[in-house]
């Protein structure tokens, strides 16, 4: 295959990859914000991204991040690259205060609240496993004589989902707010630098050339070749003379 790595990483490298990557997150965040700050697009718009992909963190919609966040920046008038690239400041050493935040906030705006003991009343990570046990076992229920059941799934939802949903709008909310008001100026300000390089450059250039085209102009072999011509004329008028 054309795009097969030549060198196959055991899983455990996959794993160790996803929570830690090559080179450090922080590698990462400056890669993330240099091409942020390149983008081809007015600062405003480039800032309205990024709050979409930063809003998009906090939403429990997991594996569809990238859609969820064009569809917000398509719908702000916002840069989808920028938001593409503005999810990427969530990663598996993010997620978990943020969901935690999330969950937490989606509980104060329901009015439910976290108490422990009984089957419905699980650790999150129990019901992550109890969900993921239903759809297993109802999928498996479509080819078997066994019955679906959806307890599980049902407790996810309205203990962890519907929560983190709602509760991730407010923190969300503040997060890509504070994400755009710092974007703005630095990113304007990078676009400025960068076009007063790009224009001193191309002055650097024009000068550069305008200099080899006079160094090169007729006037600079019109001495000896006007000599010649004259020297000439006045030996053919003196033996005309002769």
């Amino acid at each position: 295959m054309v795009f097969k790595r030549r060198d196959r990483r055991p899983y455990w490298k996959i794993i160790a990859d996803f929570f830690w990557p090559k080179g450090g997150w922080a590698r990462a965040f400056h890669y993330t914000k240099h091409r942020l700050r390149r983008l081809p697009d007015t600062p405003e718009k480039i800032a309205r991204g990024i709050f979409a992909g930063i809003f998009t963190v906090f939403t429990p919609f997991f594996g569809m991040h990238f859609v969820v966040s064009a569809l917000i920046a398509l719908v702000v008038r916002g840069n989808v690259i920028a938001a593409l690239l503005g999810t990427f400041m969530g990663n598996p050493l993010t997620y978990v205060p943020i969901g935690a935040i999330s969950i937490q906030t989606g509980y104060w705006m329901l009015g439910m609240h976290m108490r422990g003991g009984g089957e419905e009343h699980r650790s999150f990570g129990g019901k992550f496993v109890d969900a993921a046990d239903d759809l297993k076992n109802n999928l498996l229920a479509l080819f078997t004589d066994t019955d679906a059941n959806w307890h599980g799934l049902s407790v996810f939802y309205h203990q962890i989902f519907f929560p983190y949903m709602i509760g991730g709008i407010l923190p969300g909310l503040v997060a890509g707010l504070v994400g755009y008001y710092v974007s703005v100026p630095l990113i304007r300000a990078y676009q400025a630098r960068r076009r007063g390089a790009l224009k001193a450059k191309l002055a650097a250039i024009r000068a550069k050339s305008t200099k080899g085209v006079a160094g090169k102009g007729p006037g600079a072999k019109a001495g000896p070749a006007g000599g010649k011509g004259v020297k000439g004329k006045q030996a053919r008028e003196n033996g005309n003379g002769s």
